[in-house]
């Protein structure tokens, strides 16, 4: 009876030795199990970190090769620029310096003609009423027309002096004659007739000047 008790008794520590070193593996298991899930996570967590900042580095090592060439391009374009605008104000002074060349030019010849002019002007005007329908004097007449229209058409206009209010930028008095009837500082007389040519006065306007006696008095 005594052995038979002693036999259950050990199998009974047995099998709660047993029951022990299970639940201790199950427990190491679940451990190692929840350790290796820990582990993989933190991996993937700084997998995921490491993936999180690789493009910003691969970003930033293209930006700055990107930004090196855009540099490049910018200083080009910042050349090309300058070069085109100095090329334009070159231009533009080129052809400011042509047109005032020109205008000194023309003005030059012009100054040379009026003279041509003033003899055609004073030759028909000696001649007689009866010889007006000559055709020499048609002749001179027409040609005397035509180089007033050429003169015209070149920018050469002649200045309005009689009867116009005095304007020193215009006219230049030589005489002064007194009549009451007119205004004061009127020109009565054209002695020499003004040209401009364009904006520009090539020759003043020889004129004579009215002037009033209470004027004079003054």
């Amino acid at each position: 009876m005594s052995e038979m008790n002693e036999e259950v008794l050990d199998e009974a520590m047995e099998s709660s030795t047993e029951e022990n070193v299970s639940e201790t593996k199950e427990d190491e298991n679940v451990t190692s199990t929840e350790e290796t899930a820990e582990t993989a996570e933190n991996a993937d967590a700084e997998a995921s970190e490491a993936d999180s900042e690789d493009p910003d580095k691969k970003k930033s090592f293209f930006k700055k090769k990107k930004d090196k060439k855009d540099e490049q391009i910018e200083e080009l374009t910042d050349k090309v620029k300058r070069q085109m605008a100095e090329f334009d104000n070159f231009r533009k002074r080129t052809e400011k310096e042509k047109s005032q060349m020109y205008d000194m030019g023309a003005k030059t010849i012009v100054e040379k003609i009026l003279p041509v002019i003033d003899n055609f002007e004073r030759g028909l005007a000696a001649v007689p009423e009866d010889n007006k329908e000559d055709a020499f004097v048609v002749g001179m007449d027409k040609i005397y027309r035509q180089m007033l229209t050429v003169l015209e058409e070149a920018g050469v206009k002649p200045i309005e002096a009689v009867g116009a209010e005095f304007d020193p930028n215009f006219h230049n008095a030589v005489m002064h004659v007194e009549d009451e009837t007119l205004g004061e500082n009127v020109v009565a007389e054209e002695l020499q007739k003004g040209y401009m040519y364009r904006d520009t006065v090539v020759r003043h306007s020889m004129v004579c000047l009215l002037y009033t006696s209470d004027a004079a008095d003054d």
